[in-house]
This record gives C-alpha cells, sequence and structure tokens, in this order.
C-alpha cells in the first residue's frame, strides 16, 4: 500500500507541502523575530537613557554619585561603551550606550554620561527582552509544528483523487499488457488536466494495438485458410509419386513441412482469437513427458522420478512438450534433457542459448531472434507459449549459467 511507502506520490506531494510551510514559517518568523528584537533594543535603550538623564540630573543638583549610578573613570569603562561614547561626543552627543549580551546571566543595556572628568554609568536588565523573545521562538516553532500537523495528512488527503486515478490507469495498463486488448481507462475525473490526457492517449494507443493485431490476427488466419485447398492438392499429388526416388522423398518432405507451418498458422491464429478452452483431468506428469518424448522420436534423455499427479490438460501439455523438445534438438545442441519435478518441466539443451530479443521480449512469429540458433519460423515456441497461457500456466525462457537453453513450464498448482 502506498500509504505505507514513503516513495508514494501521495508522501512526495505532503512534502513538498510540508517543505513550503516551513519555508514559509523560516521566512515569516525570521522577519518577526528582527523585528521583535529591534524593538526590544530601542525600547531597552529609551529606558537606559531616560535612566541615565535622571541620574544626571540628580548628580548636578546633589554633586553626589546617585545610589542607582556608578561613578567612573573613563579607563574603567567596558571598552565597547567607552568607544560609543567618544563617537557620540565627537558627533555632539552626551550619552553612549552598549548592549552587552555576552554575560553569562544577564543581558545588561549599558548607557554613560561624561560629567567632568568622570563619566556617570547606568545598566538596565534585558532579561525580560531576551525571554520574551525566546517565547517567541518558541510559540513559531510551536506553531509550525501544529501547521504541520494538519497541512501533511490533509496534503495526503487531497491527493488521494490523483492517486485513485493513477492507479486505476496502472491497473489498466497492465491489464492491456497482459491481452486484455479491451480495457481502458477512461475518464476518471471531471478535471482536464495531464492525467486526463495521459488516460486519452494511453486510451488511444490500446485502440491503434488492438487493431493493428486484429489485422495481424486476421491475416495470419486468412492465409492459413487459404492455403489448406492447395495443400490438400499438393498431399493427393505427392501421393501419386512413384515410390523410391530420391525427388519424391524430397517434394514429401516439403509438403510435410508445409502442412506443419499452416498447422501452426491455424492453432495460432485460434489461440489469438481466445477460442481454446482447456479440458482437465488428473494427469501422472511424468508418464505423459515420458510417453510424449519417447513418441518424438528424439535423442532425449527423461528424469521423472519426482513428478507428482497434476490436474490439466494432457493434449495441451504434450503440445508444450513436443514443441520445447523439437526447439531444442533443431536449434540447440545434445544433449537435450527433459527434467519433471513436482508440477514442473524443465527442458535443457547444450547449445548457444537463446538470443537475448526472446529473453527480453519472448517468442515472436517467424522469428527465431539469432542466426546461431538455426533457422526456422519462430511458431514453435510461439504456440508453446499460447497453449501455457489456456492451460494457466507459466513457461519462462533462460540461458544455463554453463552452456545451453533452458525452457520451464509450471503448471498450475492444482493436484491429487
Amino acid at each position: 500500500m502506498d500509504l505505507l511507502n514513503p516513495r508514494a506520490l501521495r508522501w512526495k506531494i505532503a512534502g513538498l507541502a510540508a517543505a513550503a510551510c516551513c519555508a514559509v514559517a523560516a521566512v515569516i518568523g525570521f522577519l518577526v523575530h528582527d523585528a521583535t528584537r529591534d524593538r526590544g533594543l530601542r525600547v531597552g535603550q529609551d529606558r537606559v537613557l531616560t535612566h541615565l538623564a535622571t541620574v544626571e540630573k540628580e548628580y548636578a543638583r546633589t554633586g553626589k554619585r546617585p545610589t542607582d549610578a556608578d561613578l567612573r573613570t573613563p579607563d574603567q569603562l567596558p571598552e565597547p561603551l567607552a568607544r560609543d561614547l567618544a563617537e557620540e561626543t565627537s558627533r555632539g552627543g552626551r550619552y553612549g550606550v552598549w548592549y552587552d549580551v555576552k554575560s553569562p546571566n544577564h543581558h545588561w543595556m549599558w548607557g554613560a554620561a561624561a560629567v567632568g572628568d568622570q563619566v556617570l554609568v547606568v545598566r538596565n536588565d534585558m532579561m525580560i527582552e531576551e525571554r520574551g523573545l525566546q517565547l517567541l521562538d518558541r510559540s513559531i516553532i510551536t506553531s509550525v509544528l501544529a501547521a504541520l500537523a494538519v497541512v501533511v495528512p490533509l496534503a495526503a488527503l487531497a491527493t488521494e483523487p490523483i492517486n485513485r486515478r493513477l492507479r486505476h490507469g496502472a491497473r489498466t495498463a497492465r491489464a492491456i499488457a497482459d491481452g486484455d486488448l479491451d480495457a481502458r481507462i477512461g475518464r476518471t475525473g471531471r478535471a482536464r488536466d495531464e492525467i486526463t490526457e495521459m488516460s486519452a492517449a494511453v486510451d488511444e494507443m490500446a485502440g491503434a494495438l488492438q487493431r493493428e493485431l486484429e489485422n495481424e490476427r486476421r491475416f495470419t488466419a486468412d492465409v492459413a485458410h487459404e492455403l489448406r485447398t492447395p495443400l490438400m492438392g499438393l498431399v493427393t499429388a505427392a501421393g501419386l509419386l512413384p515410390e523410391g526416388d530420391e525427388a519424391t522423398e524430397l517434394v514429401r518432405d516439403r509438403v510435410r513441412a508445409l502442412n506443419a507451418l499452416i498447422e501452426d498458422l491455424l492453432e495460432i491464429s485460434r489461440l489469438d482469437a481466445g477460442a481454446e478452452r482447456a479440458r482437465v483431468d488428473a494427469v501422472p506428469l511424468g508418464e505423459l513427458v515420458a510417453d510424449v518424448v519417447r513418441r518424438t522420436g528424439t535423442d532425449t534423455r527423461v528424469a521423472a522420478g519426482a513428478a507428482r499427479t497434476v490436474e490439466t490438460d494432457p493434449r495441451r501439455v504434450e503440445r508444450i512438450v513436443v514443441n520445447l523438445v523439437a526447439n531444442a534438438h533443431r536449434h540447440g545442441a545434445a544433449p537435450v534433457e527433459v527434467t519433471v519435478t513436482g508440477a514442473r518441466i524443465v527442458v535443457r539443451d547444450h547449445g548457444p542459448g537463446f538470443p537475448a530479443v526472446l529473453l527480453d521480449e519472448g517468442p515472436r512469429r517467424f522469428r527465431t531472434g539469432a542466426s546461431e540458433r538455426g533457422r526456422g519460423h519462430g511458431l514453435g515456441l510461439t504456440v508453446a507459449q499460447g497453449q501455457a497461457a489456456v492451460l494457466g500456466a507459466r513457461l519462462t525462457f533462460a540461458n544455463d549459467p554453463a552452456q545451453g537453453a533452458v525452457a520451464t513450464l509450471e503448471l498450475a498448482p492444482g493436484t491429487v
């Protein structure tokens, strides 16, 4: 489920909303913090200047140091305060101000005024302003966290319609890839957005693909049917040729090959049309495979000691095994081995292996994929794959790391 997937689109959008929220909060927080700090400094300066003016008047009236002020020489002043007082005096001012933020327990706002050869010094505690600034920062952080606790779930929920439309599109695309060419995404919402455009494009592609495949199926079926009539004439004519003649055997061999090709084409057209249905029986798989391989008349090793009795269509299993064994002998190299384990049949040869294009895309009619695999029409594996689909079985192709091609048929798990 994408609720638990951190890479899901909903969490990416929620993360983007959270990042935007944090960025806005950081900018606003910085501005508010800076403005509040400046205001606190101005208030502190005004307070210390008022205090300094008061003690200066009292000193001028009494000639004595006020109890809430210090009387120091210029050398006894903190260096920043002395520098600020000197700069203000040079400009015609009277007071110097310094904000001391390095004190361990308190922040002080210092004020100084020259009285004769000495300096009146006062200081005010700024911890109230500092604590207020700290509370403001905490309040901003708390508000941001509270906003995130609301924004992130809402953003995740707000993306649900988008996610639902995308999931529907993905399911439809997978259905089309699995062979359901009638599947369409359709209109998944009122919005005319990029998802709508993508859905329309996928539906158009599926329709074009369906038309193309229908034309291909119709052409294959028509060609096969049209060839059957002249083929029957060829079979009859070949039967009338004199026995024992080399030319006669050559003609009959080619007629048999042509007949097998047409039968394969007709079978593929039926498989493509979805007209085939499996007739399931309880079959001892090991005995069936051994008998089928024996009747092929090929030099093929069979190991079926670990086979089971399975519920399947024996005629279709026979068709698949015959085509896999024939393909191994025609395009591979000896020894050819057939191993039956449970409900799994493995056919392996020791030739150059399957070409990369077949491993990537699966078998294609009229394409063998590589010259080193020998010549052929590419129909045997196509028929085997179609029959496996009718059985609900899984036919896979791979190359052995040592040498040779490996075809594996995994029948449905039902056993008796």
